[in-house]
């Protein structure tokens, strides 16, 4: 064996002893509240399918009469022949459904932060970044080359202070809108405020509130009443939308701009036209979907008022995102696959996708739950808590 793979395995071996290796499930049903993973039945509190669009039948339609048309594959990068009519038609009604002048597609939400950031900032600029930001917005910065400054959670002050000592040619504030692992909304308002006095611009990662947040789910930035010519927001389409993808949305000249820098448009295939066929009828779902909305907030407000823990608790997320913080590594593991072993699918999420110390249960509630599905957890993680001893490895 080489020194490369010796390395490996020991980093590898390592990461096992602590309770951090992670590893996959092979899902064989469609996203929904019951699936079948490696084998067996579940209810699942897993998917960011919050809307439960991922195996709605407008859409599975609309895919289907789509790649009977166009066929499976863009074949070319989109400044090739690969822009075909269902991704542009998709574009112009992404951006007017958010309320921006422009939009533009990426294959994924990771493509997206890296490819915008990196287009937009450089050498001599400033990106300044909450701590807990995604990992695709701390890597866009990397990428840009510019200097980057990461400021404490949610912290107004100190994001302020960095503002006013950079003596950057150009500035972008990036930070989540719902954050992922914590369900939190950033305090968009505050930071805009400060981007207008300070000559920034803030880039709004809406992974995970767009669908869900804002009237008829138009996102954060609709659901906080905010509208600025330096906003930039990024909305994905695999979570609440149902499918897979993303898009940015901005002032025409960004998206025109982006379209001639943006590594991570210009130089990849983009995804198969069958696909914004159905991310068009999903937009359609979305801005009639109050009914859905609605079920997904009254799981979430039944969770919060009737789980009662000592020991673990959940923090204060208003979002269908509900961590339910464990703390010790092998103890979150322990829990989970407690809840697997009676047949209820939660991840257990662990450094270094959140800190040090708060390893916890990601309950991710989507309107495809019921009364009954919610009740079934939190009667399990009740009886959780007295059966499993603190400090418990699985």
């Amino acid at each position: 064996m080489s020194d490369l793979l010796e390395s490996l395995r020991a980093d590898l071996d390592k990461r096992q002893t602590l309770g951090l290796m992670r590893q996959r499930r092979l899902l064989d049903s469609p996203q929904a509240e019951h699936i079948t993973a490696n084998g067996q039945p579940f209810l699942s509190f897993c998917s960011n399918d919050y809307l439960s669009l991922a195996n709605d039948t407008a859409l599975v339609t609309a895919l289907q009469e789509a790649a009977a048309e166009a066929g499976v594959g863009s074949g070319a990068s989109n400044l090739i022949t690969g822009h075909h009519r269902y991704h542009d038609q998709l574009e112009q009604a992404l951006a007017a459904f958010v309320g921006q002048p422009a939009a533009l597609l990426f294959s994924t939400g990771y493509m997206a932060n890296i490819g915008v950031i990196s287009a937009l900032m450089g050498r001599d600029d400033a990106v300044f970044s909450d701590k807990l930001n995604h990992a695709c917005l701390n890597d866009g910065a990397f990428l840009s080359r510019a200097t980057h400054h990461r400021f404490a959670h949610n912290d107004v002050a100190a994001l302020e202070k960095l503002l006013q000592a950079s003596t950057a040619r150009h500035k972008l504030v990036t930070a989540d809108a719902v954050f992922s692992m914590d369900g939190d909304i950033a305090p968009l308002a505050a930071y805009l405020a400060l981007c207008e006095r300070y000559d920034a611009y803030l880039y709004v990662d809406d992974a995970h509130g767009f669908g869900v947040l804002g009237p008829q789910g138009r996102g954060s930035l609709k659901h906080l009443g905010l509208q600025s010519p330096r906003l930039i927001m990024m909305g994905t389409l695999g979570k609440a939308a149902g499918v897979a993808g993303a898009f940015v949305a901005g002032e025409k000249i960004v998206i025109d701009y982006l379209i001639q820098y943006a590594n991570s448009y210009i130089y990849t295939t983009p995804a198969p036209p069958p696909l914004s066929a159905a991310l068009l009828a999903s937009v359609k779902e979305i801005e009639h979907g109050d009914a859905r909305r609605k079920q997904l907030f009254d799981m979430i407000a039944l969770l919060k008022s009737e789980l009662s823990l000592s020991r673990w608790h959940l923090l204060p997320s208003e979002t269908a995102i509900q961590p339910l913080v464990v703390g010790d590594t092998h103890e979150a593991l322990a829990l989970s696959q407690y809840l697997q072993a009676r047949g209820i699918l939660v991840p257990a999420i662990r450094p270094p996708t959140v800190p040090a110390h708060t390893s916890r249960l990601r309950i991710s509630l989507s309107a495809a739950h019921s009364e009954a599905n919610v009740r079934a957890l939190i009667a399990a993680l009740h009886a959780a808590e007295r059966e499993i001893p603190a400090g418990t490895q699985p």
